[in-house]
């Protein structure tokens, strides 16, 4: 936790100094992007809130995204990371929205992903994309690789 509380604090600097705020939509990091950001002393002052999308259900009711609007796309791909991003930024009136979605492990998702596969995304005055696979099974480390991949990601279009 101490590697993502490291980042979260360059990445609150930068925040603080634009006057600028952030909300946050994750999945297989189950809270950690989010912890590690408002672990940071003054967090009230960018962080604006965020959710745990972790099923279907959680999508609808708290993203506010219906089945209709996931037509031609997959959890746990990048136009979803997108969406994701970019619905949280709007539902939170934020100037930067972060999201995650990916399949932590023992075993791949339903969609075939491999565990290790996280796709990522960041919408505001950059936007950004990633994908990552770590090769891994381990759920814990792939939760951790995850969220630090997805923090240096906001961290990198923070600094654009």
């Amino acid at each position: 936790m101490k590697e993502l509380v490291t980042t979260a604090e360059q990445i609150a600097a930068k925040l603080i100094a634009r006057k600028q705020t952030i909300a946050i939509a994750e999945s297989s990091t189950g809270g950690l992007i989010s912890a590690a950001l408002l672990s940071v002393p003054g967090a009230s002052a960018y962080f604006l809130g965020g959710a745990v999308v972790y099923t279907r259900d959680a999508r609808r009711l708290l993203m506010d995204i219906p089945d209709e609007a996931m037509k031609g796309i997959r959890s746990a791909s990048e136009p979803y990371a997108k969406l994701l991003a970019s619905q949280v930024r709007q539902r939170f009136s934020t100037d930067w929205g972060l999201s995650e979605t990916g399949a932590t492990g023992p075993t791949g998702n339903r969609y075939g992903d491999a565990a290790g596969h996280s796709c990522m995304a960041v919408a505001g005055p950059s936007q950004s994309v990633f994908t990552l696979e770590t090769g891994s099974n381990d759920r814990q480390a792939n939760m951790h690789a995850f969220a630090k991949t997805a923090l240096n990601l906001l961290l990198e279009n923070l600094s654009k």
